[in-house]
């Protein structure tokens, strides 16, 4: 069975819409969703802002675990240098090097006659080559180019070192059949391109997207283009499940996760979709585990029951934590019947404890209906203090995302809720938030007066756990 590599270009096409603008933290969150989900590649946007892009890209380096991190490089060498300056320390990194070869963009776009960007092509792709072992070659407008010309470009990129080529219908003029039958055509007129890999970019203007990808992976294609929230390319959830349904007959499969695409595709909507309300927040709804998982289990549930329980609930604890939790348990058990906040916050409560590596000192919070919320924190660790300031949609936003700047860091908030545990005016708030790293949940608990001061509490005991942990 053929497996396709699946490119996602969600990142990259950010940058062309006016709609949205995605944040530093936004940035992060997508290409870990995008990671977990399992694209083979996640293709950023170019460098553009030097220190900021920079910096993203470099953060994005130490958080994928299995995505392949491809950054363009524009078609100087300089351009080359600052993408691989700044996504070298990746697990899996790819430079990306696009060049327009129809007539009508390399004169109005590069100012260049067609010799003039063979040899970009090759001085550029060279260079790449010479940096990173793995690079990419785009011919943009490849649909609309001189056939001649689009072979000798695709030829002088694999002698130059790409080891993948991509064909792009920039302009969405062409039908599945007459996709295909280019792919059938560059082939024969490069036998080159047998060495390496053909990718394909394939245009959603006739909504005919999916049905292009099918008639190119016929003749050969084996990585597509894909994103999420943009009308460009194939939608990479839509082709995951036509693959998903299809691919046995057509002996052809992908590595995205289709069982999580109903839970990831709408976490990265919200920050890729103009009108944001349309999706959940993640900081105020409930995880998609926590809505489906329903628990409730009176004093005569036995540890086998509650340890199951506690896995559907996302939790993957060892067995001394699975006995402390079912001890509280029983004792919670014993007054009343445990559903599945009570027994969040039980392990919350027990399961986990480890010696506080970051300590709160103080915080200061300030938020109105006419003012942006900002947060002031100051953390210890060690003995030393760590303070940052940060702004966000709301106090609590604010307040976490201070945390994430103190730590330099970003963990996935996967749950997180808030309920009164007393009544009256002076009610005690209790907050519980729940963390993943590395595919486990750690979660935190925060009592207070004051629930934004709970928040975070709980936050920060969250976090110890994983600092504990990785440590």
């Amino acid at each position: 069975m053929k497996k396709i590599a699946i490119a996602d270009v969600t990142l990259r096409e950010g940058v062309c819409r006016s709609d949205i603008s995605l944040s530093f933290k936004e940035k992060l969150e997508v290409a870990k969703l995008l990671d977990k989900l399992g694209v083979n590649v996640i293709e950023t946007a170019p460098i553009i802002d030097e220190k900021t892009d920079t910096l993203v890209l470099r953060t994005l380096c130490s958080l994928l675990k299995t995505s392949i991190l491809s950054c363009p490089t524009g078609l100087t060498v300089e351009g080359v240098d600052r993408a691989w300056k700044a996504i070298s320390g990746a697990a899996k990194s790819r430079l990306f090097v696009c060049a327009p070869v129809s007539a009508v963009q390399m004169e109005y776009l590069c100012h260049k006659k067609p010799a003039a960007m063979l040899d970009t092509i090759s001085a550029v792709v060279s260079h790449a080559a010479s940096l990173c072992a793995d690079v990419e070659f785009a011919a943009q407008d490849a649909t609309r180019s001189e056939k001649s010309f689009l072979f000798s470009a695709i030829k002088t990129a694999i002698d130059a070192g790409a080891k993948t080529v991509t064909v792009c219908d920039t302009s969405g003029i062409m039908l599945p059949d007459e996709f295909a039958q280019l792919i059938t055509e560059i082939y024969e007129a490069v036998p080159e391109l047998s060495n390496v890999a053909l990718s394909v970019e394939c245009s959603n203007a006739m909504d005919m997207a999916n049905a292009c990808v099918f008639a190119c992976i016929k003749n050969g294609a084996v990585q597509i283009k894909t994103n999420i929230g943009g009308n460009s390319s194939p939608s990479t959830d839509s082709l995951a499940n036509a693959i998903r349904i299809k691919g046995d007959s057509l002996g052809v499969s992908c590595d995205v996760n289709t069982m999580a695409i109903s839970h990831t595709v709408p976490k990265i909507l919200r920050m890729t979709t103009s009108d944001k309300s349309v999706y959940a927040d993640d900081f105020t709804a409930t995880s998609f585990e926590s809505r489906n998982a329903s628990v409730l289990l009176d004093a005569s549930a036995e540890l086998s029951q509650v340890s199951k329980a506690v896995v559907e609930l996302g939790y993957d604890l060892s067995d001394d934590d699975i006995l402390k939790v079912y001890e509280a348990f029983k004792v919670v058990a014993a007054k009343k019947q445990v559903g599945t906040k009570e027994l969040d916050s039980i392990v919350a409560s027990e399961a986990n404890q480890v010696p506080p590596t970051y300590k709160l000192v103080n915080y200061v919070i300030n938020s109105g209906n006419i003012m942006t919320s900002t947060a002031n924190i100051v953390l210890s660790k060690n003995g030393r203090e760590l303070s940052a300031v940060e702004m966000g949609d709301g106090p609590i936003d604010a307040a976490f995302l201070t945390i994430e700047q103190i730590l330099g860091c970003h963990y996935e908030l996967d749950d997180f809720e808030i309920q009164a545990v007393t009544e009256g005016r002076t009610a005690l708030g209790e907050a519980l938030v729940k963390l993943r790293s590395n595919g486990k949940i750690y979660s935190g608990r925060g009592i207070s007066t004051d629930i934004i001061g709970a928040s975070i509490h709980a936050y920060i005991n969250a976090l110890n756990k994983i600092v504990y942990e990785e440590n």
